[in-house]
């Protein structure tokens, strides 16, 4: 197993892996010029695990200064089981406290169960009820 930083030459087989993830949404921001302004944004922070040359999971992390944000936190289905997804979360958050922040969100869609029942499970993360998130995009899109 080899743990590494996501480079933009991941893309295509990133985007197979969400693909094919149930409870995923893809959408416009996970085409590549977005996804490399995201890396180039966050350098070194988002991850993946590879077998044998294949990408087998993936964390994208940013951070707005203050606060950590995790998307696409994904094992692929044979691969589930083995600690993938929180060797990646915990390089993650090891990453975002060298930097200075110790608060992280992610946003788990509803429909995601297998998602839901992940997060659930991790001690030190709480679901919250206390906030509703609203979207936006701009005009025309």
């Amino acid at each position: 197993m080899s743990v590494r930083p996501i480079t933009p030459v991941d893309h295509p087989a990133l985007l197979a892996l969400w693909s094919r993830t149930p409870g995923l949404q893809l959408r416009a921001e996970d085409d590549f010029e977005p996804f490399c302004n995201y890396l180039a944004r966050n350098p070194g922070l988002s991850q993946l695990v590879e077998l044998d040359g294949r990408i087998v999971a993936s964390l994208l992390v940013g951070h707005d200064g203050r606060r950590g944000y995790l998307q696409h936190l994904v094992v692929d289905e044979p691969y589930r089981g083995r600690g993938f997804a929180r060797a990646l979360l915990g390089k993650a958050l090891a990453k975002l406290a060298q930097l200075g922040i110790d608060k992280s969100h992610v946003f788990v869609l509803r429909d995601a169960p297998q998602a839901q029942a992940f997060w659930e499970a991790q001690a030190s993360w709480e679901g919250r009820s206390d906030i509703q998130v609203y979207s936006t995009r701009r005009s025309g899109e």
